[in-house]
């Protein structure tokens, strides 16, 4: 009797995987009320798209801001954790595991804003695509909430062409974002997925926020094809050792 695919099968067959509870609930609480500390501290301009707010049909916000681990040491011990090292390298198929960048996002109740279907590949392309993002839930993330919804399987496509009309995205008209699955999580999982995945993400119509910290990672030899999206933190080695050297 064969038991349940692997995260590693699911993710190359799908383009993602979700990790259930891969923090526990009180792990999740406690980053959470980090995240919204951090937030607090900072006066960030709203990093909305204009195609986001064309595709809301109204005034949506959205809180976020890069290199978390240099605001608060938690995110900095969270990126070490051997729980999310172990998986990200075996879903990239390498020892060693190299920080592109990490951001929190919050959408705020009622209002906080959606994302247009895109690839992350169009913002940050590399040479051998083992670029991938694991997105740390910190509160529950429904539909209702505006979770991230995903087009399985559409990595193995590879890049396609984006375009730029308040944002860099997928043409809304071709990929339209309820065609996307909904990928429903709870508090304390992480939902891995490539960055040649096609995804977005819905408005947030709940009561209440919906928290998450992105980190991007990849396979030290993997080389930026462009000098874009750099970050005070990128190069960092999460596990392992980069044989190359600094890839800049």
């Amino acid at each position: 009797m064969t038991g349940p695919p692997s995260p590693a099968r699911l993710y190359h067959d799908q383009g993602y995987v979700l990790v259930k509870g891969l923090l526990s609930a009180g792990e999740a609480e406690t980053y959470r009320q980090e995240c919204h500390a951090v937030l607090a501290r900072l006066r960030g301009g709203d990093p909305t798209w204009g195609s986001a707010r064309a595709l809301a049909g109204r005034p949506t916000e959205l809180r976020h801001c890069h290199d978390a681990q240099f605001r608060s040491a938690a995110f900095s011990r969270l990126m070490l954790d051997p729980r999310f090292t172990g998986l990200a390298a075996a879903l990239i198929g390498s020892e060693n595991v190299q920080l592109h960048h990490t951001k929190i996002f919050v959408k705020p109740a009622s209002n906080g804003s959606p994302f247009p279907l895109h690839q992350d590949f169009a913002h940050f392309p590399h040479t051998r695509h083992t670029v991938a993002a694991a997105i740390f839930h910190f509160d529950d993330a429904p539909e209702e909430k505006g979770c991230v919804r995903v087009v399985p399987g559409s990595h193995k496509g590879g890049p396609l062409p984006h375009v730029e009309e308040g944002g860099w995205h997928l043409p809304p008209a071709r990929w339209p974002l309820e065609a996307a699955v909904p990928v429903e999580a709870e508090a304390g999982d992480v939902l891995f997925l490539s960055y040649l995945t096609v995804h977005g993400s819905g408005v947030n119509r709940s009561p209440e926020p919906r928290t998450t910290l992105l980190i991007q990672f990849r396979d030290p030899e993997d080389r930026p094809a462009d000098d874009v999206h750099r970050s005070r933190g990128q190069g960092m080695m999460l596990r392992g050792v980069d044989p190359a050297g600094p890839a800049g």
